[in-house]
């Protein structure tokens, strides 16, 4: 008897997932994914390294990242037991989900947002509801009071600045779904530091809020994949029954622990990429068929209006600048989204944009 093929041993929920493909970046001007443009401040990989060559590499990492989770704590103003890191917020929403979501569950998501709490959801076995947010981008909040009241809804996704839109909402707005709530509302402040309000404050009256972080944007670690969240301890605590155990590498907790540290070092890049996004904002609004859409975080959604978005992408890539094409996805017909480079970076941006345009 012949075993089967390995595809009819695929949970049928999966089979419509497609595998993250990258784009190759080499030699290319990277505006696509939202990273912070410059190299780290100076000297700060140097002390990284040698905080990191004093520790027992030859050991298994601290599976609770002590250390790092006490640093994160004073910086978020909450109690280290209320901190949970994990291999970037990818992994933390994917813990979510395993612990308080699965089977017979429903994720509520407003779109469009991060297509991973989605992809995760459908993972880990739960289904997704999907409400189209407002014609400009914020949120609907009816339609989400409405659903979020359902047992069967365990988990809200909302994102504050959004991806890819850069839309945020207020804290009265947030208030009104939580007390509606019957299951945990995650929102997602991963780019929090281009922003600088943030709802953690709230969790001490609402016990089923869970903030997300990330050190890949504002710190510059993305190639260290060091992600946080803040929640109540009653959360937390459920959290460590299904968390790996040694989830976070000892190099990247040091990284991490330094950047946070140190982080008065950044601030002068913040403060260049905040400046050059409200730069390219205006240099965007002025351009004959782009409409740009106001962005809180460290990118720009726009919208072609000449041209049709993926032959704008194409053009832009083969001029060496890569941006991401949204172009297809629910409610973005036509839509491009370039993260805010540095100004060298912008400059040519905007003057390959200007020639694809015509």
């Amino acid at each position: 008897m012949m075993p089967p093929a390995i595809e009819e041993l695929l949970r049928p929920e999966l089979k419509k997932l497609v595998p993250y493909e990258p784009y190759r970046r080499e030699g290319m001007i990277m505006l696509d994914a939202n990273e912070n443009p410059y190299p780290l401040p100076d000297g700060l990989y140097e002390e990284i390294c040698r905080e990191a060559a004093a520790r027992q590499l030859t050991r298994y990492p601290d599976p609770t990242a002590e250390e790092l989770r006490r640093e994160i704590a004073a910086y978020a103003g909450v109690e280290p037991e209320q901190v949970v890191v994990g291999n970037g917020s990818d992994e933390l929403i994917q813990l979510l989900l395993l612990t308080f979501g699965g089977p017979g569950t429903f994720s509520l998501i407003p779109y469009p947002t991060f297509s991973m709490y989605a992809v995760h959801t459908t993972i880990t076995g739960g289904r997704v509801i999907a409400v189209p947010c407002r014609e400009d981008f914020s949120l609907p909040l009816p339609e989400l009071a409405e659903k979020i009241s359902s047992p069967e809804v365990h988990i809200t996704f909302l994102a504050s600045p959004n991806n890819p839109t850069g839309a945020v909402f207020g804290e009265e707005e947030l208030r009104f779904l939580l007390a509606k709530a019957r299951g945990l509302v995650v929102v997602d402040e991963a780019y929090f530091e281009f922003y600088g309000r943030s709802f953690v404050p709230l969790i001490k009256e609402y016990p089923n809020l869970v903030i997300l972080r990330t050190f890949s944007k504002a710190f510059a670690l993305a190639g260290f994949r060091v992600g946080y969240l803040i929640a109540a301890g009653e959360v937390t605590a459920q959290l460590f029954r299904t968390k790996q155990p040694y989830n976070l590498n000892t190099f990247s907790q040091t990284a991490a622990l330094v950047a946070l540290k140190r982080r008065d070092l950044y601030r002068p890049l913040l403060q260049e990429i905040v400046a050059g996004r409200e730069e390219l904002y205006r240099a965007l609004f002025l351009m004959p068929g782009i409409k740009p859409f106001p962005s809180w975080a460290n990118y720009i959604l726009f919208r072609t209006e000449k041209k049709p978005a993926p032959v704008v992408h194409r053009e832009l890539k083969e001029r060496g600048i890569l941006i991401r094409n949204l172009h297809g996805a629910p409610g973005l017909d036509n839509c491009l989204r370039v993260t805010v480079g540095q100004r060298e970076e912008r400059e040519k941006f905007l003057l390959a944009l200007q020639e694809v345009l015509g």
